[in-house]
């Protein structure tokens, strides 16, 4: 006799207080990811590599006390029966180990700003993805977005002399996650995923590990009580902004959930600018400028559309 899978209940949408609730979950979710730089950067001298080996060890950690306390790890077990699954969740795995790499390197190479270009245009890497590979059908507005982001990347590009393969690296390897999630759907809840996600990276963290331990050095615990805190903190750093945007994400409209995603890579870029104190040529503020007004067409797009009743979804996640 088989069993059903174990699916989390839908939650219920409430327009009021569940909107209201919704919102400030997924706001919180994107400011904890705008200032993530800044927690990056505290870690020094910790190195990039060792940072994402303990982010991915203490993820999973963090993500098991989860399932215990929720006792979810009936709905974990459950994916794990399902090979294709599995192996989606794998696959959605090695492109966010990337991401997280490619984000923590940019982080720490002083180029915030940079990895703050790659989030805003990854809404619109979405849409040319939907095109490309699911054969969606964009939008008028939508293919002007991504015309005028593309413009923006080459006048970066001629202006300064160099492709800026961290804002595309991180868009391309978030693009597809988001893509490949999708391709999950509704079968994974929030913990489930990521515990399985950092289960399958967890032979490479502790690969990444031994190597740090055999030439650098592993920091962990030897540059003070504060430091040591805050690396240990790395799994409840990653975990709680994905819940809370899994949390925000079911209770709130798309086009609300179009407009809050900005809120990372605003607050990314103010941290880069204001903070950190990165340069900011006219040519730099030329482009940006260029794919603030591709991501505008593209919540226009989205708000207008959001209103009708059969809208093919977009996906919209977080990440870092």
């Amino acid at each position: 006799m088989s069993r059903a899978t174990p699916v989390l209940p839908a939650p219920v949408r409430a327009k009021g207080d569940g909107e209201t609730a919704g919102t400030l979950y997924s706001l919180g979710a994107y400011v904890l990811w705008g200032i993530l730089p800044l927690y990056f950067v505290a870690l020094a001298p910790t190195g990039s590599w060792e940072v994402v080996a303990w982010r991915v060890v203490l993820s999973l950690v963090f993500c098991a006390l989860l399932l215990t306390v929720t006792r979810g790890w009936a709905r974990f077990v459950a994916v794990l029966r399902r090979p294709r699954l599995a192996l989606l969740m794998g696959l959605a795995g090695v492109l966010i180990y990337v991401n997280w790499q490619v984000f923590v390197i940019a982080t720490q190479s002083d180029q915030v700003l940079e990895a703050s270009l790659g989030y805003f245009i990854n809404p619109i890497t979405t849409v040319l993805l939907a095109v490309l590979v699911l054969h969606e059908k964009v939008r008028v507005l939508q293919w002007t977005a991504i015309g005028v982001a593309a413009v923006a990347v080459i006048l970066i590009i001629v202006a300064y002399g160099r492709v800026p393969w961290y804002a595309l690296a991180l868009t391309a390897s978030f693009g597809v996650y988001g893509l490949v999630k999708k391709q999950v759907g509704g079968t994974v809840d929030a913990i489930s995923g990521l515990a399985l996600e950092t289960l399958w990276l967890a032979p490479i963290a502790i690969a990444q590990l031994g190597i740090i331990a055999a030439t650098t050095g592993i920091t962990l615990g030897t540059a003070g009580t504060w430091h040591t805190i805050l690396l240990l903190s790395a799994g409840a750093v990653t975990a709680i902004p994905l819940l809370l945007f899994a949390a925000g994400s079911s209770r709130v409209p798309l086009a609300t959930m179009g407009m809050l995603q900005f809120a990372g890579p605003i607050l990314q870029f103010i941290v880069g600018v204001a903070i950190l104190h990165e340069p900011m040529p006219a040519s730099r503020w030329i482009g940006f400028a260029m794919v603030w007004v591709a991501c505008i067409l593209l919540t226009i797009d989205q708000i207008r559309h959001s209103r009708r009743p059969r809208t093919a979804p977009v996906v919209i996640d977080g990440g870092l």
